[in-house]
């Protein structure tokens, strides 16, 4: 248990602190709300009203980020088989291959489908 103490110690300063800092903005921090305020920030622009059935949404934009985390991935699991490429031989390499290959599939798909496209 003595290993532990610090460890307690720094987590109830901290939590002491989240507590503390919500408390004190409560109670100090200005209570001006306007409209300006509870609206929504749409880029310095005036947010645009939605459809009555929720309307189309673009989703290029979250297709786009999938396809960030996706190749991010990749690049994770490609660090350690660099690092160990003498050590796994030819079995190492048909491995990345393939998983390099999957990868690449997909990323053909998306191309073909014109995910890539900004129009």
């Amino acid at each position: 248990m003595e290993l532990y103490t610090p460890v307690l110690a720094l987590m109830l300063l901290a939590g002491g602190f989240a507590v503390f800092s919500l408390i004190m903005s409560a109670a100090v921090g200005p209570r001006r709300y306007n409209r300006a305020k509870a609206d929504s920030y749409e880029c310095g622009i005036e947010p645009t009203p939605q459809a009555l059935g929720g309307g189309r949404f673009p989703v290029k934009y979250y297709i786009t980020a999938m396809m960030f985390i996706i190749f991010d991935i990749e690049i994770v699991f490609l660090y350690p088989w660099a690092v160990y490429f003498d050590s796994m031989a030819l079995f190492g390499l048909v491995e990345m291959v393939l998983f390099i290959l999957t990868v690449f599939v997909a990323y053909a798909y998306v191309w073909k489908r014109g995910g890539l496209e900004w129009d």
